[in-house]
């Protein structure tokens, strides 16, 4: 089920570049979003030639229209955009444009070209200083360095305008060899147009990082106009995923009132009915909410994520031994590849304090951990089943891992002293304990 990184009930910590977490963002991990997004990106993925699999895609929990590319293949999508975005094919014309940049290494560039405008803006300040030294006019000097600051910056923008064309022509090549029409990506583009009017701050910040231009508008313009693929529509199924998709983050991120009155009892779509059954649950309401959850799963009896739901309603009303049924219901249905959903199934055997459930417990979370190995929530887990077990070594070297993801290395340096002691020299768990000891190690000792 769909949880924001530290603000939420169900905790998912998830290690992300420290600079994105510098920027106070947070982040959500869902599986049935993050499984949709990967539907729609995974032929543009292919199309480029990248590996599907190398290239992470995050979800930043911002209201805003946004989406850029950082740290290599790793992709930002905004909620915002997400909910936005009309149909399934915005969401992978943006997702295509910002692979033209990864494609295109765009972004190692930038920063040459930062450093470019940065080394101008040093020059025109110590040139500015020493022609108003040497004239004895302060302004000379000033309008020296603002005109050498202007000139970086038109330079830089410049520049971006052209990557921002590149990606667009890159984009759309990735849209046409996946069998999907380029018109998203220009139906998105017109929403951006809208904005250009109003003063900086108040647009969106997609469009202050893609400066759209008259040249990019018509040149999608005219590649849509004379596609074989311009009236191409992906799948109904993909369709649903989407509407569903919204339902659900709308849901998640508004008052019971707003989604109510977004999705009226009148709105009898699995969408409006799936919005409604969350809103009544983050509104505190187990009773509504399991009555329209349980009414999903009769009508999508093999859907997981409405198993998914259940259970995390049950475990979060502190009903966690009857949780345990749907989550493994929902893990089994996920063909037992959704990490997320086993975490949870192992927080609701832990919540039950029967010993009875600990293996099971174990077992899930190493099977979530083979899949993500950065989860600093089922490591944390992981902790306390070691130590219910009394596998005080393992438990400590968990431990150890859960303070390194969340930044706590002092923390995670002492229970990997505590590990080291505990774990039998020369085995796996072992080597990683002295692992974690060399890269904690203290910077005056290395």
């Amino acid at each position: 089920m769909l949880r924001r990184i530290l603000t939420l009930t169900a905790i998912f910590l998830v290690a992300l570049p420290s600079a994105v977490f510098a920027q106070g963002r947070s982040f959500i991990r869902d599986t049935e979003i993050e499984e949709t997004l990967r539907l729609y990106a995974t032929p543009l993925f292919k199309a480029a030639g990248l590996d599907p699999q190398a290239v992470s895609v995050y979800i930043v929990s911002d209201n805003s229209l946004n989406a850029f590319v950082a740290g290599g293949q790793k992709l930002f999508i905004n909620t915002g955009l997400l909910l936005k975005a009309d149909t399934p094919e915005q969401v992978m014309g943006v997702i295509a444009h910002e692979t033209g940049h990864i494609a295109g290494g765009h972004l190692s560039r930038v920063q040459d070209q930062l450093r470019n405008a940065s080394a101008i803006s040093i020059l025109s300040t110590v040139l500015g200083v020493a022609a108003g030294v040497a004239t004895g006019r302060a302004d000379v000097g000033t309008a020296a360095v603002i005109g050498g600051q202007n000139l970086a910056q038109r330079n830089f923008l410049a520049y971006s305008r052209t990557q921002e064309s590149s990606a667009d022509q890159a984009g759309v090549k990735f849209l046409t060899e996946a069998g999907i029409s380029a018109r998203g990506l220009k139906n998105f583009m017109e929403k951006l147009e809208g904005q250009e009017l109003l003063s900086t701050a108040n647009q969106d910040p997609y469009l202050r990082s893609h400066p759209l231009t008259q040249e990019r508008v018509d040149f999608l313009e005219n590649f849509v106009a004379h596609s074989a693929l311009k009236d191409a529509k992906v799948s109904p199924a993909l369709y649903e995923r989407h509407a569903r998709m919204r339902a659900k983050l709308y849901a998640f991120t508004s008052s019971l009132q707003l989604t109510l009155r977004r999705y009226p009892d009148t709105d009898t779509s699995i969408a409006g009915r799936y919005a409604r059954a969350i809103a009544y649950y983050r509104d505190s309401q187990l009773e509504p909410a399991l009555e329209r959850i349980n009414a999903l799963i009769v009508e999508e009896p093999e859907n997981p994520y409405f198993a998914e739901l259940k259970g995390q309603v049950l475990l979060e009303f502190g009903k966690a031994a009857d949780a345990i049924a749907p989550l493994h219901k929902a893990v089994d249905q996920s063909g037992g590849n959704a990490p997320l959903i086993r975490i949870l199934l192992a927080h609701a055997e832990l919540e039950t304090n029967d010993p009875a459930m600990l293996d099971d417990a174990k077992q899930n979370l190493l099977a979530a951990l083979s899949k993500e190995r950065d989860n600093a929530s089922a490591w944390r887990f992981r902790a306390i089943t070691e130590s219910r077990l009394n596998n005080n070594g393992e438990a400590s070297l968990a431990q150890s891992e859960y303070s390194l993801l969340t930044g706590d290395r002092s923390a995670a340096r002492y229970h990997a002293v505590q590990a080291d002691r505990l774990l039998t020299s020369g085995t796996a768990p072992w080597q990683r304990a002295q692992d974690i000891l060399r890269a904690t190690e203290p910077d005056d000792k290395k």
